[in-house]
């Protein structure tokens, strides 16, 4: 049985300190103070024994206060009271149990992809100074390529070698559409989308990294960095937008209407975070532009309610699985996969009859810190969430965006809401905007429908980390993990 117990005497102080495994727990205890932390073992990230020195090294994370990003930790000293292979076992057993015995490969291969021009443009300097150290702890390897030019990191993915066990974007959303669609033109696509994305949030739009990590961790880097070590692949849909015979893959949104100007219409305002969104948002309620198309969908669902309830279900019911487990193992190579519904099927098409003030379609609840425009959605149902605002008035629209963080905003009466297969939008005027994962698109007649399952997020959760309810429901589910507490001094 290996030892529970070991005891260093610090480098740095001279003073001992003893690490005890606990349950899912690392207690680090100061002897000569009695003080001590207790660190949980998804925070453990690398554990080091040298024999010639007799030295053993801990790193994990941990936050000074309870919502600051996390910090960096490392205690390393002299093993007391242990012979070399009864400290080199208890490293390897820690080690084991913070990653293979949790369904997560230790040292995990990346390919890194920075994006110096995005959002802030602190992106460079958030991956030095705060990830890298953090990947580094956690031993493992990477190739860092930082992007100079629109559409590089397509070029990058579309040639990309599939040796990499995550594709980590530091940048918003935007990075994420062109690896995305880079791995469309991959010589092996399914292959590639077989592997697993993960952001680091530094753009000014960043709902993908939101839709992982929750409200509160969000735009959170060292979150973010942890998520890359210890996340879990999730099983992913993505889209097929088709437009004039040409076919882009969308991952989380399209946009048409008052939506699509507050996004693409608010570009010259990066500067100011996704607090642009709220401005675009403002200003477009303002000028109440009705937005002249037509939207026809395949219904699966229309019921709100309903919805709801499906979504609670499936987290209630949800298991978590280990990274081997949800990456496929079978009919994972191959082109993509075929388009079914095309512009000649008619069968099943409903239309929305109304004048439209703007259309929302997508994946992932939020898609700003400040709106959670899907809130019923889930990563793999197959389906597509489409949300179409009538013209109505203006106190309509203000109180429909009421509420619209917590997605309260999909309980407004005027807000048709549905599940589809797949829809389709047809202008009814030569001017418009179309957004598509944010970036601009030509305002001319296009249809999505769903591929599920064929891409992949690291994730802590195994599903969206958002809170929702329907109205018969007595309390939320909610997405939490253990660590976020304060416990004793830091070490």
């Amino acid at each position: 049985m290996t030892q529970q117990e070991l005891i260093i005497r610090e480098v740095r102080t001279g003073k001992l300190v003893a690490f005890r495994r606990e349950d899912d727990d690392l207690k680090v205890t100061r002897l000569e103070t009695k003080t001590h932390v207790t660190i949980i073992l998804r925070q453990v990230l690398g554990v080091r024994f040298d024999r010639d020195s007799g030295v053993l090294e801990v790193a994990y994370l941990r936050r000074r206060k309870k919502r600051t990003p996390f910090a960096l930790m490392k205690l390393e000293g002299k093993v007391e009271g242990l012979d070399s292979d009864a400290a080199a076992d208890w490293a390897e057993a820690l080690m084991k149990t913070v990653y293979e015995d949790s369904g997560v490969k230790r040292g995990r291969h990346l390919m890194v992809l920075v994006n110096p021009h995005g959002g802030v443009r602190k992106a460079v300097a958030v991956f030095m100074k705060v990830v890298e150290p953090i990947f580094r702890a956690a031993q493992c390897t990477f190739d860092i390529i930082h992007t100079t030019h629109n559409r590089h990191a397509y070029d990058i993915a579309k040639e990309m070698d599939l040796k990499y066990d995550a594709v980590v974007t530091v940048s918003g959303d935007g990075l994420i559409h062109e690896v995305m669609n880079g791995f469309a033109h991959h010589e092996d696509p399914k292959k590639a989308f077989a592997i697993p994305i993960a952001p680091i949030p530094t753009g000014s739009g960043n709902g993908l990294a939101l839709n992982l990590l929750g409200i509160e961790h969000g735009f959170d880097v060292t979150e973010a960095a942890l998520n890359v070590i210890k996340g879990k692949a999730m099983k992913v849909d993505v889209f097929s937008l088709t437009q004039d015979g040409e076919r882009t893959i969308s991952f989380m949104s399209q946009a048409m209407g008052l939506m699509a100007d507050l996004d693409i219409g608010t570009e010259h305002l990066r500067w100011m975070g996704d607090t642009r969104f709220m401005f675009g948002l403002i200003r477009g309620i303002i000028q109440f532009k009705p937005c002249p198309v037509q939207l026809s969908y395949k219904l699966a669902e229309d019921d709100k309610v309903k919805m709801a309830e499906t979504l609670e279900a499936r987290r209630l019911e949800h298991k978590e699985g280990d990274l081997e487990q949800a990456l496929p193992h079978q009919d994972n190579t191959g082109r993509l996969p075929p388009l079914h519904n095309l512009p000649d099927d008619t069968d099943g098409w409903t239309t929305f009859e109304e004048p439209i003030l703007y259309i929302y379609a997508g994946k992932g609840p939020f898609v700003g810190r400040d709106l959670m425009a899907f809130p019923v959605s889930l990563p793999d149902d197959g389906l597509i969430d489409v949300m179409a605002m009538p013209v109505s008035s203006r106190k309509d629209i203000l109180l429909a965006i009421g509420g619209a963080a917590k997605g309260e905003n999909y309980w407004h009466p005027k807000v048709h809401y549905v599940k589809a297969h797949a829809y389709r939008v047809k202008p009814l005027a030569s001017k418009g905007s179309l957004a598509v994962d944010g970036e601009v698109f030509p305002f001319k007649e296009f249809q999505v429908e769903v591929h599920q399952k064929l891409a992949a997020f690291l994730s802590p959760y195994g599903h969206y980390a958002a809170n929702f309810s329907s109205p018969t429901s007595s309390a939320p589910v909610t997405s939490k993990k253990r660590g976020d507490h304060h416990y004793g001094v830091l070490l």
